[in-house]
């Protein structure tokens, strides 16, 4: 009942009964269920890049190649539940509770009908779209056996970000921590016995990690759904009342979110294009890039569960009027992000073989002694992230995500185009192609500061 009680008294400051204190305790009890959840799919393809590590070289490769393809999938279904976010939050800020439940369910029918587009995507038209961008035969062939039932994942993991968007939204994020936990356990459980054929399971290699990962998120989805049904203080909102498609408010919804999906699909689709720019390198290249990717979306969990925190926390205080408020929470999250992220880099980078090794170990150290120099330049990396990703989601909790999205595109393009050139004209090494992360952020966070310094901004209407 105590914790109950303290969420009570969160979510009523966050929703404009109560002050905003925005202190560093607030934030970060709103921040660390999101940073939890918001990397659910980070989890899972890490939970199978572990997995896979042991197993063999080619499918630890070609995981971290389809990996990074099926996360730019479910960031286009995330960009549009923080669409709905943003305006669930504003909602609420306003102390319209009816509106904040429409705006949810114009969310939910997106989302249904983009899983529905990217199944059919992925399951007739993902071979002739890989053939475009691998070389390796075993890295295709291998990667397609992953989607074959990781394509089916679509549907509950669209659905239920429209239901961790809308408890993000309305400040009540502890439900989000518990349900990813469900995910997290069962899909290690699963991955274990389908990739190694353990427990009666069959031996499935790579396409059980597929498997394992679609069942673990069916059984979140139906983990929040029961907790979603029985949650009475969602009466306000009226959402036992189903409605019909509100045409009207979803496109107030695509109008906000589609911004944040470009921006979305521009920021993965240039990781995505490294990565093909890496295969061509060739396979120990992308072996070793693999494993910088699994660190590297480990230690970034802090910067997305604050970075959609602070989306909540803007969007809400200028719902309730208060756009002086915008600038100081924005910073506050920055220093306490950058402080939980080095916090949990700096003995990960600088002591990889007592950390690292004892999850990803084998007899071979080499393809960590290749990755140390990334590590380094990692710390760098994150620095920026923790700044720019907080600055950046900040600015899009004013309604302000089409400016953010001409930003992201000059920046996304710049870097394309650099390490383009670098790798296939200049034959820069596998270090020097990751510094080039470095370049993406500074002019990025230049953009948005210039931008949250000005005004115009403070008159958009969402």
């Amino acid at each position: 009942m105590k914790s109950e009680v303290t969420e009570d008294t969160q979510t009523e400051e966050v929703t404009g009964k109560r002050n905003l204190r925005l202190s560093y305790k607030q934030i970060f009890a709103i921040s660390a269920p999101i940073m939890i959840g918001s990397a659910a799919q980070n989890v899972i393809a890490l939970s199978d890049s572990v997995f896979l590590y042991h197993l063999s070289a080619s499918d630890f490769a070609a995981i971290g190649f389809v990996s990074v393809f099926f996360l730019i999938i479910t960031a286009i279904g995330y960009g549009f539940s923080r669409g709905g976010q943003i305006l669930v939050a504003r909602r609420l800020g306003e102390k319209d509770h009816k509106s904040a439940g429409a705006n949810f369910y114009s969310m939910l029918y997106m989302e249904i009908g983009l899983a529905l587009f990217f199944f059919l995507f992925i399951v007739f038209l993902s071979p002739h779209f890989f053939r475009l961008f691998v070389d390796t035969e075993v890295i295709y062939v291998k990667s397609l056996e992953y989607l074959k039932y990781r394509a089916y994942g679509v549907f509950p993991a669209f659905i239920g970000m429209s239901l961790i968007a809308f408890y993000t939204g309305i400040a009540r994020t502890k439900i989000i921590m518990y349900d990813t936990i469900v995910l997290i356990v069962v899909n290690l459980a699963l991955n274990y016995s389908l990739i190694y054929g353990k427990w009666g399971m069959p031996e499935m290699g790579i396409a059980g990690a597929g498997l394992a990962s679609t069942l673990a998120e069916v059984a979140a989805l139906i983990v929040f759904s029961f907790y979603m049904f029985f949650d009475r203080k969602l009466k306000p909102f009226k959402l036992l009342k189903i409605p019909k498609p509100d045409l009207p408010l979803i496109r107030r919804s695509l109008r906000i979110a589609s911004p944040i999906v470009a921006q979305a699909v521009v920021g993965l689709g240039s990781w995505f294009f490294f990565f093909s720019i890496i295969e061509n390198m060739g396979e120990r290249e992308l072996a070793v890039s693999n494993l910088a990717r699994v660190v590297y979306l480990t230690l970034s969990i802090p910067c997305w569960g604050y970075s959609v925190g602070v989306n909540t926390l803007v969007s809400n205080v200028i719902g309730q009027g208060r756009v002086s408020d915008v600038m100081p929470v924005i910073k506050k999250t920055i220093y306490i992000c950058v402080a939980s992220t080095l916090a949990l880099a700096i003995p990960v980078l600088l002591f990889p073989k007592y950390i690292l090794y004892p999850l990803l170990g084998s007899e071979d150290m080499s393809l960590f002694v290749e990755a140390q120099p990334i590590f380094y330049i990692l710390f760098i990396i994150l620095t920026l992230f923790a700044i720019g990703g907080v600055l950046f989601n900040g600015m899009a909790g004013t309604g302000a995500t089409l400016e953010g999205l001409k930003i992201q595109v000059i920046c996304a393009v710049f870097y394309v185009v650099l390490i383009y050139v670098l790798v296939n004209y200049l034959e820069v090494g596998l270090v020097t192609a990751w510094t080039i992360e470095i370049v993406y952020w500074l002019p990025l966070l230049w953009l948005v500061y210039r931008y949250l310094k000005g005004d115009h901004w403070r008159h958009l209407q969402v």
